[in-house]
């Protein structure tokens, strides 16, 4: 099947995002265990993306957790520390098909706040025909909902859109849809999967993407 579109997640597919590094570094690993065994960052995370305010969802929690206030609120006062850097291989890739024409999106799980943070900080993550952001859409993945969106506003079959993602359970959701699907762990695998679907990645002198028609 041919691909004419290509859906990108963010967090690490495009950016290396793990909190637990950062913890690691600033209160050692032993500490960050007890506090992420001890408070569900997680759910809170998730309730940002889900579209809550970064500001009153870390406020809320640290109010219930006192002992651990401190540590908290480095997920809203750090959480750009958050983000190791960009994923070069997979931002090149993203760069080429833009170059040569083939429509690319983004579909994440992503707070207001956060991706405001992120993309000031990586401007390249504003490089899309559109992005579909679980915040704005106050949707999660997998939620079947949210990849029915995204068909709804890119307007190509669902057996057109090759979708990468770092989580199976958002990768097999959209497979489920028909989407056709990459489980990420490196740009080389991934520039290896889109040209055995006939999306050729640069030559090695830099020529472009050849456009899909």
């Amino acid at each position: 099947m041919t691909v004419k579109a290509v859906v990108f997640d963010i967090g690490n597919v495009l950016i290396h995002w793990d909190p637990a590094m950062h913890y690691d570094r600033v209160i050692g690993e032993a500490a960050r265990r007890a506090l992420f065994a001890a408070v569900d960052l997680d759910g809170m995370n998730l309730s940002v993306d889900a579209g809550a305010d970064l500001h009153a969802a870390v406020e809320a929690l640290a109010a219930r957790h006192p002992e651990h206030a401190q540590d908290i609120r480095r997920w809203r006062d750090d959480w750009l520390d958050f983000v190791q850097g960009p994923i070069d291989g997979s931002v090149a890739l993203l760069r080429r098909l833009r170059a040569a024409g083939v429509p690319v999106f983004a579909l994440t799980n992503f707070g207001h706040a956060p991706l405001g943070m992120a993309e000031r900080a990586y401007p390249f993550l504003r490089d899309f025909d559109a992005r579909f952001v679980s915040a704005e859409l106050r949707l999660l993945k997998p939620d079947p909902a949210i990849y029915a969106a995204v068909e709804d506003g890119i307007g190509l079959p669902p057996t057109t859109l090759f979708f990468i993602d770092d989580k199976a359970e958002n990768v097999a959701a959209a497979a489920a849809r028909g989407w056709q699907t990459h489980l990420f762990r490196d740009a080389d695998a991934l520039v290896a999967d889109l040209a055995a679907r006939g999306v050729r990645a640069a030559s090695p002198d830099g020529r472009p993407l050849p456009k899909i028609s």
